[in-house]
């Protein structure tokens, strides 16, 4: 029997997504020994990415097979998993479904909130930084990012040998009051890269990094170009990481985008 779940967490406790032989303190390892808790089978979670540690999801995607059918198991898994982890839903679905390897586009938002003194009630899943952002430069930037690129110097993984190439389909930058929302929709994100990705485009709202420089970090405009970055598509010359707290998983589609 093959199930997918759709789930929520608050991740400010968590060592991320992914399964760690060091501590059972991921979302992954407690649904797994929910699943086990509550049917007495051993099972593999498959997310449809690892969400780092702090970093929170509104409808993270997960499936997992069992050898016998139960029913209303999203109520009983909810009975024994920690408030801040929740079971939104719960279905059967085809064998051969897979929650990562089907996945075709995922979405992220990542909030900051610019106020002098950090929200006494969102803290854990807002950024608070105070300062004054140039949103319509942020947005100009944006632009610049959309489309099929190399994000090689948007990755913390300085040693990754897979490819760096990804498709960002869309960039919303929203702002209420002091609350600056980033919306990004991609075919798949990097280690780190969305927080980068803000960091970056905060850099430009703080005027630290002009507009025109994405073209050269993302090595866009082509070797033979004396505008470029030296060492273009470095880490180094990107902005900074944000906090994970400020990031959530919010949708991951399986249908064409």
């Amino acid at each position: 029997m093959n199930y997918k779940i759709t789930i929520e967490y608050e991740g400010t406790r968590y060592n991320g997504w992914q399964r760690q032989t060091s501590t059972p303190n991921t979302i992954q390892g407690i649904i797994e020994a929910a699943v086990k808790k509550v049917t007495n089978e051993d099972v593999e979670v498959n997310g449809s990415g690892r969400t780092d540690a702090g970093v929170h999801a509104l409808g993270q995607i997960a499936n997992f097979k069992t050898e016998n059918e139960y029913e209303e198991l999203s109520d009983s898994l909810n009975e024994v998993l920690p408030p801040d982890i929740k079971i939104l839903s719960c279905e059967r679905v085809n064998d051969r479904f897979h929650a990562r390897l089907n996945a075709k586009a995922k979405t992220y938002v990542y909030k900051i909130d610019t106020g002098k003194k950090a929200d006494v009630f969102t803290r854990r899943t807002v950024n608070h930084f105070n300062y004054d952002l140039d949103v319509d430069k942020m947005r100009k930037a944006a632009e610049k990012l959309l489309g099929e690129k190399d994000f090689k110097a948007f990755c913390s993984n300085r040693r990754t040998k897979k490819s760096t190439v990804r498709t960002i389909y869309s960039i919303d930058i929203e702002k209420t009051g002091s609350l600056i929302t980033f919306t990004y929709k991609g075919d798949g994100f990097l280690y780190n890269m969305v927080r980068i990705l803000t960091g970056t485009l905060v850099e430009v709202g703080m005027g630290k990094i002009p507009v025109d420089d994405i073209d050269k970090i993302i090595n866009e405009v082509g070797s033979s170009s004396n505008d470029l970055i030296k060492n273009s598509r470095e880490r180094g010359n990107a902005g900074m990481t944000l906090p994970p707290r400020g990031l959530t998983l919010v949708d991951v589609s399986y249908e064409e985008v």
